[in-house]
């Protein structure tokens, strides 16, 4: 008789779970806009709260959630380092372990925790906001809530005059390095690569394609394994910022847990390590070097 119960508590909690849909995501997404606006009128800003669907370069490739999820994460980096700006101690964001295919209800939680970390800076700056109203919208879709939190996202690099340094750009790209020398080990690959010699000439746009190679590279493979991939060809930038380096390797680090998933590692990509003084050569440096690391790679499975 218990266990009949306890068998009927259980189903009845996973019949009372809620999916959240793409439009109640993207009403979290436009709150959180709303915040930061209000930041940019406390910081006096030149911001125009223009709408994402005005901003400059949209992005119009089908997007899976985990690359949702990875800007959500690039976007707690940026409010950390808003917190270091206004001397506030830097939080190490949420991560998670590696999967095939992520949940989008994951989106929405990430959501939450923006919208905690922004209300908290507020209170501790003293700001006072005016009550913000959540809308509600109709067929929104994944890629809406992309461009949404892109939006978000340029809107934190005002507020941090300028954005990310290439030090931070490098500490996401040595996460990257772990990770793959972690799939290497895991492969039983042998690993002889050495760094090439710095070219000191090496800018943003260097480093920014050295991405986009990497993103082919993952590609390929994921191909390979019948992962679903994803085309980021319409990430493509003439004049790349370091800040555009930092999310492109945000979408590296997203592709690369399909990845892991696939081969059976569950360990989550390490938290970054604090650089300083680091240069756009050296981000490209490092970017070259994971490229062949990664490019050792010509199966995911074992002994092939």
């Amino acid at each position: 008789m218990i266990r009949a119960l306890l068998i009927i508590a259980v189903l009845s909690s996973f019949a009372a779970a809620k999916e959240i849909t793409e439009n109640e995501v993207y009403a979290q997404v436009r709150l959180i806009q709303e915040h930061v606006h209000v930041l940019h009128r406390y910081f006096e800003l030149d911001h125009l709260h223009a709408d994402e669907g005005t901003d400059q370069q949209q992005m119009k490739t089908e997007l899976k959630p985990r690359n949702v999820w990875q800007k959500s994460y690039e976007i707690m980096v940026k409010i950390n380092l808003l917190r270091e700006e206004n001397k506030l101690p830097f939080i190490e964001p949420v991560n998670m372990m590696p999967v095939l295919n992520l949940n989008p209800d994951l989106v929405y939680e990430q959501t939450q925790r923006i919208l905690t970390e922004l209300k908290i800076f507020q209170l501790r700056m003293g700001i006072k906001s005016p009550t913000l109203k959540q809308q509600t919208f109709r067929g929104k879709t994944s890629l809406d809530v992309f461009n949404g939190l892109s939006h978000i996202s340029t809107s934190l690099d005002e507020l941090n005059k300028g954005g990310v340094t290439p030090s931070f750009v490098f500490a996401e790209n040595m996460r990257l390095n772990d990770d793959i020398t972690l799939i290497l080990q895991h492969l039983e690959i042998a690993d002889k690569t050495i760094p090439d010699t710095k070219n000191i000439s090496d800018t943003p746009e260097d480093a920014f394609n050295e991405g986009m190679k990497i993103l082919e590279k993952i590609k390929q493979l994921q191909i390979a394994a019948g992962i679903d991939f994803v085309d980021f060809s319409g990430f493509k930038k003439e004049k790349p910022t370091p800040s555009d380096v930092f999310s492109i390797t945000q979408m590296i680090i997203a592709e690369l847990q399909t990845l892991k998933a696939y081969v059976g590692l569950r360990a989550v990509t390490p938290a970054a390590t604090k650089y300083k003084t680091k240069t756009p050569a050296e981000v490209t440096q490092l970017m070259s070097w994971n490229l062949r690391k990664l490019s050792l790679i010509h199966s995911l499975n074992k002994g092939r």
